[in-house]
């Protein structure tokens, strides 16, 4: 697959274990993999969940608060934890990282330019921009539950002129009935516009940790499709699989542009 310039988008259940501590494995392979892709000349921009869960894991909280201010204490601490571990894992393979925080009203008025200006700026200094959702001050999301980062590997797609957004969660794609209850449900390849019998596919929120679900990606294709970039769902418990896509490999759900 000849793509210049990817968004990769990971999410909390790729990065942590059920507890929010982190899943070295996962992350040090994902890390791995991507050094290398970005070291074959693709230019990555990695936008990436895990905060407020990797706050929780830090502060001893079991389960997600219920008000916005500890969800804004988790979403302070865990940031710290999750870009000093991406800078010493990407730090081992020579890349530099950037920490590129963000919320809707940023990316959405004429300050949005300066974004830009600043993720370009990155990329071509060689470095890999890492996105997240600034729920330190992004309080509105955070009350309502609906701060997710699906949508914002999106609009950063569409920011950066990418070819390609993959969306690296935790099932394999698209399926025409949840795969948890149903074994006889079937993985969908490819899916040529979103309509509303795809969205009928899609099926309630995601982990105890995360707050994205099948609803978010359908909503993020959406918004990658409008602007002609593709998107790709894959299964994020295997890092290689994104090897797997480079190489023209069949995997996931492909949501094709037009």
């Amino acid at each position: 697959m000849n793509k210049r310039r990817v968004v990769v988008k990971v999410g909390t259940s790729t990065l942590t274990h059920p507890s929010g501590s982190f899943n070295l494995r996962h992350i040090e392979s994902l890390v791995k993999t991507l050094s290398d892709i970005k070291n074959s000349g693709v230019e990555i921009v990695l936008v990436t969940s895990g905060a407020i869960g990797l706050g929780m894991s830090k502060l001893g909280l079991r389960e997600r608060p219920k008000d916005t201010p500890s969800k804004q204490a988790c979403a302070a601490v865990g940031q710290c934890e999750l870009m000093n571990m991406y800078g010493r894992l990407f730090g081992s393979y020579n890349i530099t990282v950037a920490q590129i925080l963000l919320t809707k009203y940023v990316i959405s008025d004429e300050r949005k330019e300066n974004v830009l200006n600043a993720l370009e700026a990155v990329i071509d200094s060689g470095a890999i921009p890492i996105v997240n959702e600034n729920d330190v001050v992004a309080i509105d999301e955070l009350e309502l539950e609906v701060g997710e980062n699906d949508s914002l590997a999106a609009i950063v797609s569409v920011l950066v002129g990418a070819d390609l957004l993959i969306i690296m969660s935790d099932i394999d794609g698209l399926y025409d009935k949840d795969p948890r209850k149903f074994a006889d449900a079937k993985l969908i390849s490819r899916v040529d516009g979103v309509t509303a019998e795809t969205e009928k596919y899609a099926a309630g929120a995601g982990s105890a940790l995360g707050t994205g679900g099948m609803t978010t990606k359908l909503a993020a294709a959406k918004i990658a499709n409008s602007h002609g970039i593709d998107m790709l769902i894959i299964n994020g418990s295997r890092a290689e699989n994104l090897y797997d896509v480079f190489d023209g490999i069949e995997i996931g759900t492909l949501f094709a542009a037009h």
